[in-house]
């Protein structure tokens, strides 16, 4: 785990063990460094102060902003247990991502799920991005708070949603029904999003109960996946608020 804000939620969320944490000496003071510390000593873990040579070595990333924490790996999550109300109520709000590879793609949409309020993430268990330091970096600690599904394959896991209860919508650029027309907020939804290029694969379009697009105005023809995934959870999440 690297990364200022990454590494106080690790240490504020407390659902992992944190094995050791490097800061860098000499660093200016700032009131995250600060926090970073408090929490270190009220979670009982061990902080060494190190050379910035010493954390560009340990670092996996370009970016590590002085703070570098080692943390026992996220546990998966069941499919079928994200498929149940959350601990405070919330009906299953899942985002389900076939095939992105690009991690900074993953990192934002983590983030973007987690302030938008979905419960959950599904991904595959191949040829997809999955939680890395650079991934937990720009998620900005949204991993600490969303349990994960890894599935065999999306299309299988997509049909065992629908038949939990969980209504699948998948996002494609010549859907012709808008997302903001589906009444999604009094319901258990999944998100589905393709890779960055080729978009949801035949057979995820055939699994989902139904296609949806964000309409556009402009001369471009697509929109980032990263970007596309945000406007749908809070578009999702405006529906649940009203």
């Amino acid at each position: 785990m690297e990364g200022r804000q990454a590494v106080r939620e690790l240490l504020s969320a407390n659902r992992r063990a944190v094995k050791s944490l490097l800061m860098a000496e000499g660093m200016d003071a700032a009131a995250i460094l600060d926090e970073i510390e408090a929490l270190a000593v009220k979670r009982r873990v061990r902080v060494e102060y190190v050379s910035r040579r010493r954390i560009d070595s340990t670092a996996r990333t370009d970016a590590s902003q002085g703070v570098v924490a080692m943390a026992r790996s996220i546990e998966e999550t069941a499919l079928e247990s994200l498929c149940e109300p959350s601990p405070r109520g919330r009906l299953p709000f899942l985002l389900v991502l076939d095939g992105i590879t690009d991690p900074h793609n993953l990192g934002a949409l983590l983030r973007s799920a987690e302030c938008a309020g979905v419960t959950g993430i599904v991904l595959p268990r191949h040829r997809s991005a999955h939680v890395s330091p650079t991934v937990a970096k720009v998620a900005a600690g949204a991993i600490e708070y969303l349990p994960m599904a890894l599935v065999a394959g999306v299309p299988a896991a997509l049909a065992r949603l629908s038949g939990l209860g969980v209504r699948t919508v998948g996002l494609v650029g010549e859907a012709r029904q808008s997302l903001y027309e589906f009444p999604l907020g009094d319901q258990p939804v999944a998100l589905v999003l393709g890779s960055e290029g080729a978009g949801l694969a035949a057979l995820t379009r055939k699994r989902c109960d139904a296609l949806a697009s964000i309409p556009q105005h402009g001369t471009l023809s697509s929109l980032n996946v990263a970007t596309a995934g945000a406007i749908a959870c809070f578009d999702v999440a405006r529906q649940r608020s009203a």
